[in-house]
This record gives structure tokens, C-alpha cells and sequence, in this order.
């Protein structure tokens, strides 16, 4: 078992590989898939996943859309950052900032699933980005609660701090039943293409110890301090079935934004952009005005 992935051999087959470049921003390598032609579009995925998460979405996107997908800090196929800073809300999102500027795009729209959504709220509350529009997939915005946090920062904190450690983990993670029973957790069916990339991620020691390196230097009480002056139109998509984010927490984002839309989304879980990427597609398509996309 290889510490990290290897874009030769786990990439082979990786979906849009066409798609794929490998650029220097921030002092780290970074895989970035860019697809389709117009304004840019910013897709951002979540803790634990990758450009993979949005193999069915992107393409309809890059209709309108030159769609940009980075691999976060130490997911899939981006390095890993040499200090704890780089795994931090603020340091995730100067990161993404520098390698959008070394490729001159500006986003007039940011989609960010789960933690995505709080990197891309935080750039744009920090003056890195400024979309028209931010649409939040299931966004995990708010600080776990206490005494969660420290329980869950702990844990986070031993699997990304030990190589050995994530190796273990890594190992009981990549088991079938394992992917199996975290997708079951998450409320979504998938088809057995994503099964297979998440589990190809969750056994690589490389990408779980930057899951959890995010998790346990990951402080969103900031954002939620700063958020109601969020100057992009947000759009909060959640998913009635969501088994990670609970809905209760896009109310209560909405109540403290001023003009936050809320769109429930029936039947689906939290990877409702992977169940359903056309139903996705078309949301983007109503949010987003013609003159800005066209």
C-alpha cells in the first residue's frame, strides 16, 4: 500500500482524465480538471472526496461554463501541504485563491458540496473570489457541537498525525463493507463507478490522513460570525434524506443571511449532486442569469 496516490497508476482511469492538469500555486502541486468554454464556474468538493464527485455534473455545466475542479490540499491527487496552516479554513481557501489567479480565472458562480461550500463562502468573505452567485450543495457551515468538536478533532488529529495510523485506517476504510456502510451513512445511493473511487480514496493512507488533517484544524465558528455579511446571492441546497448535514442546519444558516434562498431537495442524501447531477444542473441553470453565463 502506497502512502499516496499516483496519478500513473490510480489515475489510469480516472474520470476526465482528459480534463486534467497538474499546476504549481501556493507551494503545492495541484490536480485540477478544467472542461467547457465561458465564464468560469468554481466546483469545490468535500472533506473526503474529490474531482470524481462531480464526473456526472461537470460535463452538463461545461455547456454554459469553463468549469474549474480542484482536488483540495492532500485529496486525490493535490499534495499535501508541509504545515497544519495549509489544511486551515483561511489557508484551503488562499490556496485555491493563488491557483486561480496563476490560471487568470475569475468565477461568476462558486458550487461547493459540504465543506466546499464553507472554503467557498470564506474566499469570497475574504475578498479572494467575488461570484455572483455561491450555491451551497449540502454545505457543512456549522462548528460541530461541544463537546463533538474536541472528541472529533482528537480523533482526526491521531489518524492525520501518524503515518502508521493512517495506514491502519486506510486499510479497515478501503474493505468493501466499509465504503459500503459510509455511503449507506451519507443517504445517498450512487452508482458503482463512485463506490469505486471512494474506495480507492479511502485506501490510500495519503488522501485519509488529509481528511482528517482538515478535520481536526478545520474552525468554522469564524464563518458563521462572518457570514451574514456574505456579499454573493447564496443558495442553500439541501437534502431531505442528508444523513451527514442535517437540513436544521440550512434553516439556520438562511436565518442569518439576508436574502439566502432554501431549496429543499426530496428523497435525496448528501451526495444529491452525484444521485441526481441533472436535477443539479438545471438548479445552477435557474440561479444563474443568462447575462451572466452567456
Amino acid at each position: 500500500m502506497t502512502y499516496h496516490l499516483s496519478w500513473d497508476r490510480d489515475g489510469r482511469d480516472w474520470p476526465h482524465r482528459e480534463a486534467s492538469r497538474f499546476i504549481e500555486a501556493a507551494g503545492l502541486r495541484w490536480h485540477v480538471q478544467i472542461m467547457g468554454q465561458g465564464p468560469a464556474a468554481l466546483l469545490l468538493h468535500g472533506t473526503g472526496a474529490s474531482t470524481h464527485s462531480f464526473r456526472d455534473l461537470a460535463p452538463l455545466l461545461a455547456q454554459r461554463y469553463t468549469v474549474v475542479m480542484p482536488d483540495l490540499p492532500g485529496h486525490g491527487f493535490t499534495a499535501t501541504p508541509a504545515t497544519s496552516e495549509g489544511f486551515t479554513l483561511p489557508g484551503v481557501s488562499a490556496g485555491i485563491a493563488a491557483l486561480l489567479d496563476s490560471l487568470h480565472m475569475r468565477p461568476v458562480i462558486a458550487v461547493g458540496h459540504s465543506a466546499g461550500a464553507a472554503i467557498a463562502i470564506r474566499m469570497a468573505l475574504d475578498g479572494l473570489i467575488d461570484p455572483r452567485v455561491i450555491i451551497s450543495l449540502n454545505g457543512a457551515l456549522l462548528p460541530y457541537p461541544i463537546p463533538s468538536s474536541g472528541i472529533v478533532a482528537a480523533a482526526a488529529r491521531a489518524v492525520w498525525s501518524s503515518p502508521l495510523t493512517a495506514r491502519a485506517f486506510a486499510f479497515m476504510a478501503g474493505a468493501d463493507s466499509t465504503v459500503e456502510r459510509m455511503l449507506r451513512g451519507t443517504g445517498s445511493t450512487i452508482d458503482s463507478a463512485g463506490k469505486r473511487y471512494y474506495g480507492r480514496l479511502a485506501s490510500n493512507p495519503g488522501h485519509v490522513a488529509a481528511a482528517m488533517a482538515l478535520m481536526a484544524n478545520w474552525d468554522l465558528h469564524p464563518l458563521l460570525r462572518d457570514i451574514p455579511t456574505l456579499k454573493p446571492h447564496l443558495v442553500l441546497v439541501s437534502g431531505s434524506k442528508d444523513g451527514m448535514v442535517p437540513p436544521s442546519e440550512a434553516y439556520r444558516i438562511r436565518s442569518v443571511v439576508p436574502n439566502a434562498e432554501l431549496i429543499p431537495l426530496r428523497g435525496l442524501g448528501h451526495l444529491a449532486h452525484e444521485e441526481r447531477p441533472g436535477e443539479i444542473a438545471a438548479l445552477v441553470e435557474r440561479m444563474v442569469p443568462h447575462e451572466t453565463a452567456g
